[in-house]
């Protein structure tokens, strides 16, 4: 039985983009061609025989790729679809919600020919018959069948129209969606000038692994708080999206959602089938040193080279103990890291992993958190996934390096030579000295990338009245914000604590023979230069009077000489770059070795006369 794709069917795919659940979509098949793997999920262009249009298969239909059902060159027919831009690429993409195989490969790619002028004068598409027939069912047939013998709702889960979450923009008109919790923050409460309020967000993944956070405020917190449980799967739908705010945004998503008190959440019943495929965006070792102490979570995949025994940890918040677990991991760059697993990974997978460590294994880690202990290392957190030995491109890749040439390798810590002391220590203050003229009249100076100098200088100024520290997590030191009622909650342990510290954050003009600059400092660098923590500051600044405790302490901070490592960035404000001077170091200034420095420069000019 010879098959063809309807002639116009990209057509009435472009002149209805996003129908609902109520259009009637019309037969529409195409053929498939350059089928190609992306990801978990095949890409293709879906031809009508006129035209053209780069398409998207769900990650669900993949087993009909692999089984050959569907085929470069073979026809299948679109049941449900959504037109989408994806952001940097000009062109549009077909996202194939639902489809099914229409026959195997043909023998060439359908073109369009124009009849002559005996006969209808409109082009029509070549019909070419399949290189294997197969018996192919119409659509009419596929949906009698599939509404036989099922339940009211399951007739209803069957005709509810999903969109995958890489379609969502805030220009989509009604949408819905299929995804299941995987992690849940607590309710928390807030004060503004509007008032006291609460607030709790969830992280939602659908089939392809693509992850949103979801907010709730006040009527929508306290309606859907109890409702998401973590692990189960829900049609969401009514909800607005907005451009993630990358500062605080906890996964790889250009939008978040917003639930109000009319959005529809519905839980799915029965759905032990459906997991969510875990989508990767790996870091290589040798890169995690710009990522230590910041707010991103990073992706890693690595051969396991040695396992520790489980020990216990006392916290200091609250004395309780939590089992941890180091495992030193390694990859392709020939570099190691140790990654602490916490609380049941570090239990259960790592027993796991210690039970086969001497097979090498291969871990895909999902959201892990990297610190400086020891220069460089790895944490899990709660979100965190830890897979063994998965079955994905890198991992084969790697395990592919390692039997080849790995194992025999001469592997070095990311962390050695890392630690601040290392990098911005005495030694370096020596290197790339710069006077501070010329950070100042370079404006362009940190465009592209940090530019690091280093510099001598007398601190000149330091303002009084500036705020020069912040309330700080007493875990992890990022800044805290008054719980109604009692303490002080942290976002990123997502916990209340009755106490918090305060630590340095502070702005101080540097003056050297060739002008000046303000620079910003931080917390370990300041006390250095007050000689006190911001706490005991802070308790000297109650003590009125003009020469009080707190004014003669800055005081005699200033007019003191000082060696600085300094950061040159450029940061945007009010639509205009500005430099910011950072520094991440200051040490006292060694004159003896200055002399020799000095004496250095000149035996220089006298050679070079």
């Amino acid at each position: 039985m010879a098959k063809s794709v309807i002639p116009n069917a990209i057509s009435l795919i472009l002149a209805n983009p996003s129908p609902d659940s109520s259009s009637l979509i019309p037969d529409i098949v195409v053929q498939v061609l350059h089928l190609k793997p992306t990801g978990n999920r095949f890409m293709f262009n879906a031809n009508d025989g006129n035209l053209k249009i780069k398409a998207i298969l769900p990650s669900n239909l993949n087993s009909e790729v692999h089984s050959g059902n569907i085929q470069n060159l073979g026809l299948i027919r679109i049941i449900d679809y959504t037109v989408n831009d994806f952001p940097n690429k000009p062109e549009k993409y077909l996202i194939v919600t639902k489809c099914e195989p229409v026959s195997s490969a043909l023998e060439a790619e359908i073109k369009s020919e124009v009849k002559t002028a005996d006969s209808a004068s409109s082009a029509t598409a070549t019909i070419l018959k399949p290189k294997q027939e197969m018996v192919a069912k119409s659509a009419a047939q596929i949906v009698h069948e599939q509404h036989q013998n099922v339940t009211r709702t399951e007739r209803k889960a069957m005709s509810r129209r999903v969109n995958p979450l890489v379609s969502l923009n805030p220009y989509l008109g009604n949408w819905t969606i299929k995804v299941t919790v995987t992690s849940k923050g607590n309710m928390r409460t807030y004060t503004n000038a509007r008032g006291e309020g609460c607030v709790f967000n969830v992280e939602l993944t659908d089939e392809d692994g693509t992850q949103i956070q979801a907010k709730m405020f006040n009527e929508a917190a306290r309606k859907f708080y109890d409702k998401f449980v973590l692990g189960k799967v829900y049609y969401i739908s009514k909800g607005t999206l907005k451009v993630a705010n990358k500062q605080f945004k906890t996964v790889q998503n250009d939008y978040e959602m917003t639930l109000n008190d009319y959005s529809e959440v519905e839980e799915v019943a029965d759905e032990a089938g459906f997991v969510p495929a875990t989508k990767f965006s790996f870091v290589q070792i040798d890169q995690l040193g710009c990522y230590v102490n910041k707010n991103d979570l990073v992706d890693i995949v690595g051969v396991v080279q040695n396992v520790s025994s489980t020990m216990s940890i006392r916290r200091k918040s609250n004395n309780e103990s939590v089992p941890k677990r180091d495992i030193t991991i390694a990859d392709d760059t020939k570099k190691t890291v140790v990654l602490s697993l916490w609380n049941d990974l570090a239990t259960n997978l790592g027993q796991e992993l210690l039970d086969i460590a001497d097979q090498s294994p291969v871990v895909a880690i999902k959201s892990l958190k990297v610190g400086d202990f020891n220069g460089v290392s790895l944490s899990t957190v709660s979100r965190s996934i830890v897979l063994i030995n998965p079955d994905i491109p890198e991992v084969k890749k790697l395990r592919c390096w390692y039997d080849s040439e790995g194992k025999e390798a001469a592997m070095a810590s990311i962390g050695s030579g890392s630690s601040p002391a290392a990098t911005y220590g005495n030694k370096s203050v020596y290197s790339d000295r710069e006077m501070l003229s010329h950070i100042t009249s370079n404006p362009s100076l940190g465009d592209d990338k940090p530019a690091f100098f280093s510099i001598r200088g007398y601190i000149s100024f330091i303002r009084p009245g500036q705020a020069m520290w912040y309330r700080a997590c007493k875990t992890c030191n990022k800044k805290v914000t008054e719980s109604i009622g009692a303490g002080y909650w942290c976002e990123g342990c997502q916990k209340n604590d009755d106490q918090c510290n305060l630590r340095y954050i502070m702005i101080i003009k540097v003056s050297d023979e060739s002008g000046e600059a303000f620079l910003s400092i931080f917390n370990e660098e300041a006390e250095k230069i007050v000689g006190c923590s911001a706490g005991e500051l802070d308790n000297l600044k109650s003590q009125d009077g003009e020469d009080s405790p707190y004014q003669m302490k800055l005081k005699q901070a200033t007019w003191v000489p000082h060696l600085f490592r300094v950061s040159v960035t450029q940061n945007e404000y009010n639509n205009e770059k500005r430099q910011r001077i950072t520094a991440l170091s200051v040490v006292p200034v060694d004159f003896a070795t200055e002399s020799r420095l000095l004496l250095e420069d000149i035996s220089k000019m006298g050679v070079s006369q």
